[in-house]
């Protein structure tokens, strides 16, 4: 299932774990990025506070299987705190924009595992959007990844030419996000058919696989 987290939830500590371990798991251990762990158990950063959303998969229980973090963009962020340079102009920002980060997929998972929370992790970000007025998705994110997301169907574009830091190559993106995001991912085959779209929405996407 999946569990949005933010200042207006109910605590949820367990699932907060999990994630934040499954996140030094994928990023300090795997990738080998040079960011915080606290007690050497969870990747937690100074983004990680209260005005931070999370949308979690979980097993049903408090288990982690996919999660990303979200950050409001009229307040300092990653890409403009870290990242400017590799945006053309102006960085997006606004009470409808916000960035994506932390888009983390647990190492237990195999392959097709892997595709399928990727696919649901997706979807929940175009759901989430939709019912929170959110317009457009920013990020940063390497260049094979970045090239996945934009394949993704979405309305998805560059903000800048992609650049080497730290021995990474990472573009900066902006995704836009309407009624027809759903059915975008779809005809790509990543939406998961399971989440709830607002009804006019979903009744759309059914008339159109149904022609």
């Amino acid at each position: 299932m999946i569990r949005t987290i933010d200042r207006m939830s109910e605590a949820e500590g367990a699932v907060l774990r999990s994630m934040f371990e499954a996140r030094k798991r994928v990023f300090v251990d795997l990738l080998k990025w040079d960011v915080p762990v606290l007690a050497g158990t969870w990747e937690i950063d100074h983004f990680d506070d209260i005005d931070a959303t999370y949308l979690i998969l979980t097993d049903g229980e408090s288990g982690h299987v996919a999660s990303t973090r979200l950050l409001k963009t009229n307040r300092p962020h990653l890409l403009d705190s870290l990242f400017p340079e590799l945006v053309d102009g102006p960085i997006p920002a606004g009470p409808t924009v916000r960035e994506i980060t932390r888009f983390c997929l647990d190492r237990s998972l195999r392959a097709a595992e892997r595709r399928q929370a990727r696919d649901w992790l997706v979807s929940a970000l175009a759901v989430h959007a939709l019912e929170r007025g959110i317009t457009h998705y920013t990020g940063v994110a390497e260049l094979p990844w970045f090239e996945q997301i934009r394949d993704f169907g979405w309305n998805c574009l560059p903000l800048g030419t992609p650049m080497r830091v730290d021995g990474r190559v990472l573009a900066a993106l902006v995704i836009a996000i309407d009624e027809e995001t759903p059915e975008l991912l779809a005809s790509r085959g990543i939406w998961r058919t399971g989440m709830a779209v607002p009804a006019p929405i979903a009744s759309e996407i059914d008339r159109e696989h149904r022609a």
